[in-house]
């Protein structure tokens, strides 16, 4: 392993590893899920008329043969049968909550999101119609439900549904770690691509200021929130209307999905990560 993929590794790992201690799991119990890992990059990077041997399967991935040869029995009749995706309804919940707050037809005038009818007459604005605009394709009452869980949806005296928040954030520890796998490993993708030297190149930017003063950085973090939740709705804005400009007669051509994130960390000037 080359001096720079080292140090590159080293940096990118070591909050996982920190995190992993914490939690008590050790070094075993990492390897065998790398193992696991391994086996199953190899198998997806095969050709799908491909059937890859053990012996393949080892000699690229550095895992003896026996070891390979349990892995993919076991990966062949998993314990767990549930193959739902587990972050379906997380995504779902911020969608519609994306629409409510981005889309111009479900904001007032002073470009607050507007209270919505949970099932509304004839041309009425109603959640129904939320649930169309963000293609939600799941009752209103599960869903309403679910933004009321998470606090982020209240039903007041008037009988309407109103948002709370311009963001659907998770508050669960699982929603917090699903949260966590989806937009780190989109970020890691998209500079992973970029790194091997593929086209189109991804946005991977971000700010860096060192030697802040304290009291100023925490005064300017919640503008910071701000700029970031305007920017984030403002490109959902325009992703929804690209997609409402599609015409009855447009050429189909085949479904991508994309992923926009803005982070945001601090810590003492000196501590290096």
């Amino acid at each position: 392993m080359d001096a720079d993929l080292d140090r590159m590794l080293r940096r990118v790992l070591r909050p996982l590893i920190a995190m992993l201690m914490r939690r008590g799991i050790g070094y075993i119990a990492l390897r065998d899920l790398l193992k696991n890992i391994y086996v199953e990059e190899a198998l997806r990077q095969q050709p799908a008329e491909a059937s890859p041997t053990d012996s393949s399967i080892s000699l690229v991935t550095g895992i003896n043969r026996r070891e390979v040869k349990r892995l993919r029995e076991e990966a062949a009749h998993p314990a767990d049968q549930d193959i739902r995706d587990p972050m379906s309804g997380v995504n779902m919940a911020a969608r519609v909550v994306a629409t409510w707050a981005s889309a111009a037809a479900f904001r007032a005038p002073d470009g607050a999101p507007r209270p919505l009818e949970i099932h509304g007459e004839g041309g009425t604005l109603d959640f129904d119609a939320l649930l169309r605009a963000a293609k939600v394709d799941v009752r209103a009452r599960t869903v309403i439900g679910e933004l009321e869980r998470a606090g982020v949806v209240e039903r007041r005296e008037d009988g309407r549904l109103h948002l709370l928040r311009t963001s659907f954030t998770p508050e669960t520890p699982r929603e917090k770690m699903l949260f966590l796998a989806a937009n780190v490993s989109d970020h890691l993708r998209a500079a992973l691509h970029n790194l091997d030297g593929n086209s189109p190149v991804f946005i991977e930017r971000a700010l860096f200021h060192n030697g802040l003063d304290a009291a100023q950085q925490a005064a300017l973090r919640p503008v910071l929130a701000e700029l970031a939740d305007k920017m984030l709705r403002q490109a959902n804005e325009t992703l929804l209307g690209a997609g409402q400009s599609e015409g009855p007669e447009a050429t189909p051509s085949p479904k991508r999905r994309l992923r926009l994130g803005v982070y945001y960390y601090d810590a003492e000037a000196g501590d290096a990560p």
